[in-house]
C-alpha cells in the first residue's frame, strides 16, 4: 500500500487536571501533541502506513514523543538535536467549555527542522505528503524544509496535502497568507476551517470558500465547519457532510483527525462521500478525549461508530 509522509513538530503536552487556569492548578497529566504527529497517529489507527519526520531534543520529552508515535504504529524518523529542547505545550480549561493552549516552542528542536533533514525522505508515486501551516510558521529553515519536501513530492509523483492550521501567535498575517498561498498553489488536497479560508479569500459562504481554494490549484479543497460539518470541492463537484452529533470534551486535534480520516480513504480509493464520512467520524471521536490524539478512531470501530449503544460487547 502507498503511504503518507508528514513532517513537523511534535511536543510534550501538559494537561491541567480539572477546570481552572494554571494559576489554580495543583495536578496535571503529561502527554504529547502536535498537528502532524496527531494526523500521523490518526492515519496509523485507520490502517495506513505512515511516516513522521521531525526533530526532538535530547531529553525526556523528546523520548516520550518518539515513544508515543512508535507505540501507535507510526514510522518515526527523528533527528535528536542536542542543541535545543523539545517544545512544550500547556493546555488548560480556564472555565467549562473553554480551552487555552500556551506554547513554549521558540528555539525548540522542532523549530530547527531544515531541508537537510529530508535526506532519504520516503516518497514515491502514489504516496501522499501531508504538511501544515504550523511548520511553515516555526522558522525560516522549517519553512524551507516544507517547500523542499513539496517539490520532492511533486517530482516523485506523490500527492501533496496541506492543512492551513493557522497560528496567529507565530507570525504576521501578511507573511502567513503569502506562505499559505505558495503551498496551496502546489497542493493536490487542502484542508482549512472556514475561519482559515476567510484569511485567504473574501467570501462568507462555505461553498464559495471551497470553490475559491480549489480555484487556486488543488483538485480537492475541504472546508471544515465545526458543528455544521464540512463542504468540499472534489474535481469540480461540490460535496457536503453533516457533523456527527457529540458532546465534545476538547476540540483540540479534531482538524488533524479529520484530515487523517479523509486521507486514509483517499489512499484506499474511497469516493468523496466516503472520504468525508470517515473524516467526520474521525474528527468527532477526537473531541471525546482531553488529549490531542488519544480519542482517535480505529478502522475496526468505523462500522459501529453510529451506534446509539455506548457499550461495546
Amino acid at each position: 500500500m502507498s503511504r503518507v509522509v508528514t513532517l513537523g513538530e511534535s511536543m510534550g503536552l501538559v494537561l491541567g487536571d480539572g477546570v481552572g487556569g494554571w494559576e489554580h492548578q495543583s495536578q496535571a497529566h503529561v502527554a504529547t501533541g502536535g498537528a502532524e504527529g496527531n494526523t500521523a497517529i490518526g492515519l496509523a489507527r485507520l490502517g495506513i502506513p505512515v511516516t513522521w519526520l521531525g526533530r526532538v531534543g535530547d531529553d525526556a520529552l523528546g523520548r516520550r514523543v518518539v515513544g508515543d508515535l512508535r507505540s501507535e504504529g507510526v514510522e518515526v524518523r527523528a533527528r535528536v538535536d542536542g542543541g535545543a529542547p523539545t517544545g512544550l505545550m500547556l493546555k488548560s480549561t480556564p472555565r467549562a467549555g473553554a480551552t487555552t493552549v500556551d506554547y513554549y516552542r521558540r528555539g525548540s528542536a522542532g523549530s530547527r527542522l531544515e531541508a537537510a533533514d529530508l535526506d532519504g525522505l520516503p516518497l514515491s508515486a502514489g504516496d501522499i505528503l501531508h504538511v501544515t501551516g504550523v511548520t511553515l510558521a516555526l522558522s525560516e529553515s522549517a519553512r524551507d524544509a516544507v517547500i523542499v519536501a513539496v517539490d520532492r513530492a511533486r517530482a516523485a509523483g506523490a500527492l501533496v496535502s496541506f492543512a492551513v492550521n493557522h497560528r496567529s501567535r507565530l507570525w504576521a498575517h501578511a507573511e502567513a497568507v503569502a506562505a499559505y498561498a505558495h503551498v496551496i498553489a502546489r497542493a493536490d488536497i487542502v484542508f482549512a476551517s472556514d475561519d482559515e479560508a476567510r484569511i485567504l479569500h473574501a467570501h462568507t459562504e462555505p461553498e464559495d470558500l471551497a470553490r475559491a481554494l480549489a480555484a487556486a490549484g488543488p483538485a480537492e479543497a475541504v472546508v471544515t465547519l465545526g458543528g455544521d460539518g464540512a463542504v468540499a470541492v472534489v474535481d469540480g463537484d461540490l460535496h457536503r457532510v453533516a457533523a456527527v452529533p457529540i458532546a465534545p470534551v476538547d476540540t483540540v486535534g479534531a482538524g488533524d483527525a479529520f484530515a487523517a480520516g479523509y486521507l486514509s480513504e483517499r489512499l484506499l480509493g474511497g469516493d468523496a462521500a466516503t472520504r468525508l464520512r470517515t473524516a467526520s467520524l474521525a474528527g468527532a471521536y477526537a473531541c471525546l478525549h482531553p488529549g490531542d490524539w488519544q480519542g482517535g478512531i480505529r478502522r475496526s470501530e468505523l462500522d459501529g461508530a453510529a451506534s446509539a449503544d455506548p457499550v461495546t460487547r
